[in-house]
């Protein structure tokens, strides 16, 4: 098959290879995977290894209310706060060795991310009132707050007044602040100036701190893969500030919620229960709210993997009130439209469509229009004896992603010892033309990824490990015990990578 030449995403210009981890799934002494020495350590392993891209998932301020979701966004444009490193502070001189001497202890395979947050909201005063002494009036930290004011002064204001109701939405506050009167904002925002210049300082030092980082795999030719939800919250400084840009009735309720019909992950479908947008309020606007966003973005990543992009073309939107996503319906969205504008404003379109689940010929179309990759995913290569069945590696194409399983995916060795058919298995056995052992098949699932003709291949890192069931990150359509794997010290040994090494080198993934 000819190469699609007019394929804008440079992560398709010659073969490689990454993996795909969460920044929270890294070690660190503080409960929570962080953007600190341990980042940086598992960039050195990514070059070590000869990978080319590391994928995160995505790295907004998630709206920790119960689930602790990272698509759940608080803001489609503040930074995840429990992601900065409090090392790093400590190496910048707002925190003292003996402040963090006082971290309690943490459990090391699971984050538990209620004792995490509690302990860097402590931390966070700490280095804030540190840093009020010298730092506000710094040229990075005044050019900060100048160039993202479209946003962070109204998620830092959200952010204090949901923070001081932790049981309520938005819709809870008096009618003045939830339809956003002007002077009772200025007076709010003159009486919480303390706490509001805490949240703008986290978002400053959460940018710092994953430049530096960002900067790190750049000079090692380490590309960094962003993931960018849909949907934002209802319960988010997006809506508040912006409720005209969504589906709401009278009293700034949703009137439909986001979800997908029955599939692979659901027989009542998938009710995420997000706000869906008004995309001709998007459109007569000139898409400026989505301009920004991907702006955003692209401050953060190298590229980034679009998720849902069936939503783009046309979205599943739900009433308000079902319990299920089974009723609903599809409603067009202005794809092209919108791709167009970024296209415009950027140039490139470093873009991954997440593409997964039943997709119709007129999101094939957009893809192919703006040469959009799509995804690959190798564990739905085996569900059925279909010769054709597009994630069998013969029928991959150079413009896609090979995954062998995503965060929503089992992983390889709990799909083969946990939900693996006989059927599928001896599908699989045949295709490999052999038999193989449980403590082996995700090697094979590896190397079916690697000799794939597609230009780009992202493996999981609980893949690389062959880590069983237990290691899975997310269960989609479930609530509980979700986000929270973690690497252990010391998994990543020299034979592991010795073998990721020769396996890329074998493919021709070096770069």
């Amino acid at each position: 098959m000819e190469r699609n030449r007019a394929c804008p995403c440079p992560v398709f210009e010659k073969r490689g290879s990454g993996i795909l981890m969460h920044v929270t799934s890294l070690p660190s002494p503080y409960g929570i995977g962080d953007l600190g020495p341990e980042a940086y350590n598992f960039v050195d392993f990514l070059v070590r290894a000869r990978q080319r891209y590391w994928q995160v998932l995505p790295l907004i301020q998630a709206n920790y209310r119960g689930e602790y979701s990272p698509y759940n966004c608080m803001s489609a444009f503040a930074d995840n706060k429990y992601l900065i490193s409090p090392d790093m502070l400590l190496r910048t001189g707002l925190l003292k060795k003996s402040e963090l001497g006082r971290a309690p202890g943490f459990p090391r395979r699971r984050v538990n991310f209620g004792k995490a947050i509690r302990f860097k909201e402590g931390i966070f005063r700490i280095a804030h009132e540190r840093f009020g002494r010298t730092g506000h009036t710094s040229e990075s930290y005044m050019r900060f707050c100048a160039e993202n004011s479209v946003w962070l002064d109204d998620f830092a204001l959200f952010t204090v007044l949901n923070d001081q109701d932790p049981v309520h939405t938005w819709l809870a506050w008096p009618a003045a602040v939830r339809r956003r009167d002007r002077r009772i904002l200025q007076s709010l925002r003159n009486a919480l100036r303390k706490d509001i210049e805490r949240e703008r300082f986290l978002q400053y030092i959460f940018f710092s701190q994953w430049q530096a980082l960002r900067n790190y795999c750049n000079e090692r030719h380490v590309g960094v893969i962003g993931d960018l939800p849909i949907y934002v919250d209802h319960n988010s400084a997006d809506v508040w500030s912006h409720p005209e840009l969504f589906k709401l009735d009278r009293g700034l309720r949703p009137l439909y919620l986001s979800g997908v019909p029955p599939d692979y992950f659901s027989r009542d479908g998938q009710l995420w229960g997000n706000p869906v947008y008004d995309w001709r309020e998007m459109r007569r606007t000139g898409f400026r709210w989505w301009r920004q966003r991907f702006a955003s973005a692209m401050e953060l990543y190298d590229y980034v993997r679009l998720d849902h992009f069936r939503g783009f073309v046309a979205y599943w939107q739900v009433r308000a009130g079902a319990r299920t996503a089974r009723r609903g319906k599809w409603v067009k969205a202005p794809a092209a439209d919108l791709l167009t504008m970024l296209r415009r404003q950027s140039r490139r379109l470093p873009l991954i469509a997440e593409d997964l689940g039943t997709i119709t010929p007129d999101v094939r179309e957009v893809m192919a229009r703006f040469g959009l990759p799509g995804m690959k995913v190798l564990l739905f290569a085996f569900g059925d004896g279909d010769p054709d069945n597009p994630y069998l590696p013969h029928n991959h194409v150079e413009n896609c992603v090979v995954y062998t399983g995503t965060h929503d995916n089992n992983t390889v060795r709990g799909w083969y010892e946990e939900e693996a058919t006989d059927a599928e298995k001896h599908r699989l056995h045949a295709y490999l033309g052999r038999r193989v052992s449980t403590r082996r098949v995700h090697e094979e699932f590896v190397r079916l990824a690697m000799s794939s003709v597609a230009e780009t291949v992202i493996i999981p890192m609980q893949d690389i490990l062959g880590l069983g069931g237990r290691a899975r990150m997310n269960r989609p359509a479930t609530t509980t015990r979700n986000w929270q794997w973690r690497l252990m010290h010391g998994s990543i040994t020299p034979s592991v990578i010795g073998w990721l090494r020769s396996m890329t080198e074998s493919y021709g993934r070096c770069g």
